[in-house]
């Protein structure tokens, strides 16, 4: 009877055994604080009893030894600077993808521009020039900033008028982002080097200097295509009348 009711008796409050009392505890625990205040959950096991003191605190207790504080250190604010270190290093990374591709992208081009415009008849220009791998490195660049870039504003931005047409207050707002103008930038590298491929590739068909218009292509892609058509018109012309005057 004696032992069932040990087993049974609810455990109210929690006294330090004379047999084994922490030396440290004396330390943490103020003498005239009582344990029973502290106790936010408790579990009790048969034979060796344990009561979560809070969350940082562990009692035990058992016929043998009697009762033991075991206090536990709180990582949660650890937890929670690692959030928001791992949220830092995420923005960090996008912007330099975006720092990165657009750099690639730049120096990827610029060698073929520099074959057409020093070297416009060697044969490794022209063979260069044939080649559609550029384009379709490029073209990777793109869809994968795209892919980066978009959001679920990303159409409303882009069709922000009634009539489903681009604006240009959600145009500049879209571009905004360093991702989005990553992507703009290597779609136009990619726009701007097949115009100066044509440029060229009409250049040599018809014996025209290309050299001037392939390098405003490359910034200036609108006004290379119109210098490369007056110059083309120009050589027509003074063709025709040197045809004439023999």
């Amino acid at each position: 009877m004696v032992f069932s009711s040990c087993i049974s008796h609810p455990l109210v409050s929690l006294k330090i055994s004379h047999f084994e009392q922490p030396s440290n505890l004396r330390h943490n625990v103020k003498p005239d604080q009582r344990f029973t205040s502290a106790l936010k959950s408790r579990t009790t096991e048969h034979f060796g009893q344990r009561a979560g003191i809070g969350s940082g605190i562990l009692g035990e207790w058992s016929f043998a030894r009697g009762t033991r504080l075991v206090i536990r250190q709180k990582v949660s604010t650890f937890v929670h600077c690692r959030k928001s270190f791992e949220v830092q290093a995420s923005w960090l990374t996008t912007s330099q993808i975006a720092s990165s591709v657009f750099t690639l992208g730049t120096a990827a081009v610029l060698p073929f521009y520099t074959l057409m415009v020093f070297a416009p008849k060697a044969e490794l220009t022209k063979k260069s020039m044939e080649s559609s791998i550029p384009y379709v490195v490029l073209g990777l660049m793109y869809a994968y900033l795209l892919y980066l870039s978009w959001t679920p504003d990303t159409l409303r931005l882009m069709f922000a008028s009634k009539y489903w047409l681009p604006e240009l207050s959600g145009m500049a707002k879209m571009f905004s982002s360093e991702m989005t103008l990553a992507s703009a930038w290597i779609h136009l590298l990619a726009v701007d080097l097949f115009a100066a491929r044509q440029v060229f590739h009409d250049g040599l068909q018809n014996q025209v200097e290309t050299r001037h218009s392939v390098s405003l292509c490359l910034l200036f892609c609108p006004i290379g295509i119109v210098t490369h058509v007056v110059t083309k018109a120009l050589t027509r012309s003074a063709g025709n009348n040197t045809h004439r005057m023999h």
